[in-house]
């Protein structure tokens, strides 16, 4: 029995990096297609790194990074990356601005565009100030819409996981 016990805190303690990352479905429900407001969307998230942006769309659209003066142009001869096929998942790796457009004619100047703002997570150092000199924005506030649920808004992700782990243990450790 203790082995079994002893399994499942390692099982629990291995998924546990798994509970930290977020995915954002760009766009909510509506996805990344035309007419959506993805100024609006995207300042109700908080996005950190280990998150991931899932992009969901038809035939008629695709994904692409771009640098910030591309995103203010609408330019699309110089994509950072390209991805098409209708799902695309991105992993937010680092704190930074990212920015992404729909490369289809028309699209991006009719608000099919979003640009988010990677935050350090509490498991992350971050990264250094860049030395163009201008501060980056700051992150948006989360909402009680915002995907952390009750741990965003009660707790750090910390406190949760310890007290995940203990509240596992203690039980664990009565069944033995």
């Amino acid at each position: 029995m203790a082995t079994m016990t002893a399994a499942l805190l390692l099982l629990l303690l291995l998924l546990a990096p798994a509970v930290y990352a977020v995915d954002h479905t760009v766009g909510g429900n509506s996805n990344w297609d035309q007419n959506v407001d993805y100024d609006t969307w995207a300042a109700g998230q908080t996005f950190s790194v280990g998150d991931n942006l899932v992009f969901t769309y038809t035939t008629l659209h695709s994904v692409d990074e771009v640098s910030k003066s591309s995103y203010d142009s609408c330019a699309t001869s110089n994509p950072i990356d390209s991805h098409s096929g209708g799902s695309t998942t991105i992993a937010l790796t680092a704190v930074g601005t990212r920015y992404f457009l729909c490369p289809a004619a028309g699209h991006c100047g009719q608000g099919m565009k979003v640009a988010v703002t990677v935050v350090a997570n509490s498991s992350t150092t971050p990264s250094p100030p860049s030395s163009s000199g201008s501060p980056s924005p700051p992150p948006p506030p989360a909402t009680a819409s915002s995907p952390n649920g009750v741990a965003g808004k009660f707790c750090s992700m910390n406190h949760l996981m310890v007290g995940l782990v203990l509240g596992f243990g203690t039980m664990f450790a009565l069944v033995v």
